[in-house]
């Protein structure tokens, strides 16, 4: 494959991933040893320092070895695994401690965060075409699969989370916002009925999917439960005795919580409280929050199945309650 060079990078981490590449295509082997400085320099017409600057950024990320600081060698081989995710939560980072914890150690993560920002998340994808061995990638949309991700083989591809849409012929480990969620309700609605209503706070700025709300109203409307849907969550607003409050956004856990206090009210005791997805500091707030969500661990532990063994897979996680002290 021919390096043509672009304003997009410098010139020295084009040739390192030029180089990369070649060693996730397997075009260059453990032991292979690298053309030498003043070859490399002819052949893509930069400069000496360029490849040598070029050589230690590749020896920094464990690719290649040297001798005497000459002669430059392929390493053990390196595995190179793409890890996409939407934006940082402390449950995304189960799931990263998880899956780094499980390989072995001559794969490499290379972790981004999209942050919901559609022209970010696909230049990512494009600039990685043919860089990884693997791809583990939370789409920036439940219900449409991006286009720059058609380009990537799906056996290489492993769709994380959302998934809305038709995932034939590749592989997933998604949760359920819809069904999944109405399912965890129910199998706590006993526990629900000691509350006179069910607030789901939903900031309608969230990029959670807005289906859930749906199977929100349908849970209650099925089971006869009052309920509001509220947008926003603010220091002025009360916290209302006999009310369980499920709650998507973890800072908003966080408010309901302060707000409880100036109105002198226990949570788990005057009024209910469930956030959605499981946070290690939920199991040390107040005497415990429980929380809707499928098991982040798990998707760690299956991704990095799937990094290493390379078997389809395709999985909707279990949704369900952890039942702490907060309801």
């Amino acid at each position: 494959m021919e390096l043509k060079f672009n304003n997009k990078n410098t010139k020295v981490k084009q040739l390192a991933d030029y180089i990369q590449r070649a060693i996730s295509l397997n075009e260059l082997m453990p032991g292979d040893k690298l053309s030498s400085i003043n070859t490399m320099s002819r052949q893509h017409k930069i400069s000496r320092d360029t490849v040598f600057k070029a050589f230690n950024e590749l020896k920094a990320r464990g690719l290649v070895e040297s001798i005497h600081g000459k002669n430059y060698f392929v390493s053990n081989q390196i595995k190179n695994v793409l890890l996409i995710l939407d934006e940082y939560t402390p449950f995304k980072d189960v799931l990263y401690n998880t899956l780094v914890s499980k390989l072995p150690t001559n794969y490499k993560i290379d972790l981004w965060f999209h942050q919901y920002n559609e022209h970010l998340f696909n230049n990512v994808v494009q600039e990685s075409y043919g860089m990884y061995n693997k791809y583990l990638i939370m789409n920036y949309s439940n219900e449409m699969l991006a286009e720059s991700l058609l380009k990537i083989d799906p056996k290489k591809l492993l769709l994380l989370d959302f998934g809305k849409f038709d995932k034939e012929g590749y592989s997933y480990i998604c949760q359920d916002f819809d069904q999944g969620f109405y399912d965890a309700l129910n199998d706590a609605k006993e526990d629900f009925r000691k509350y006179k209503k069910i607030v789901f706070l939903f900031d309608k700025r969230h990029k959670h999917p807005q289906s859930s709300k749906t199977f929100l109203v349908k849970f209650c409307l099925d089971n006869n439960f009052e309920f509001e849907i509220i947008d926003s969550f603010s220091s002025k607003t009360p916290v209302n005795e006999g009310t369980l409050y499920i709650v998507i956004k973890q800072t908003d856990v966080v408010e309901v919580i302060k707000r409880s206090k100036i109105d002198k009210l226990k949570v788990g005791k005057d009024f209910g409280l469930i956030g959605y997805n499981n946070n290690p500091f939920y199991e040390v707030i107040e005497s415990g929050i429980a929380s809707i969500s499928i098991d982040w661990e798990e998707m760690g532990s299956l991704a990095a199945d799937f990094v290493t063994n390379g078997e389809r897979i395709a999985c909707y996680l279990p949704t369900k309650i952890i039942q702490r002290n907060s309801y």
